[in-house]
């Protein structure tokens, strides 16, 4: 077997071949360009702000930020709901140490 500085690629392409065959990869990158895209939208709309196309750069921004926000929603919502019961008790208990 000869050593030539193209094996380490032939054989990341091999392996990614063998992921897609057997069905494991198209899960794999969905899951992860679902998340992937609207941070970048989020970056790159940051980055239009930065540089002077503030414009462009809120737009592509707030397009990243809803597109995000409608992504990971089924992590808000239950954190939304521990946070509001802890708040409640906070409240609850504050009113009641309160000597005026």
């Amino acid at each position: 077997m000869q050593n030539r500085k193209g094996n380490g690629l032939a054989v990341v392409l091999i392996v990614l071949g063998a992921i897609m065959l057997m069905g494991i990869a198209l899960p794999l990158i969905h899951g992860i360009f679902r998340i992937l895209f609207p941070v970048l939208l989020v970056v790159l709309g940051y980055y239009g702000i930065k540089s002077g196309r503030k414009v462009i750069g809120w737009i592509v921004m707030f397009i990243g930020v809803m597109s995000l926000i409608a992504k990971l929603s089924w992590i808000i919502g239950p954190l939304l709901g521990i946070a509001l019961v802890v708040w409640g008790i906070s409240v609850l208990k504050g009113k009641q140490n309160r000597t005026y």
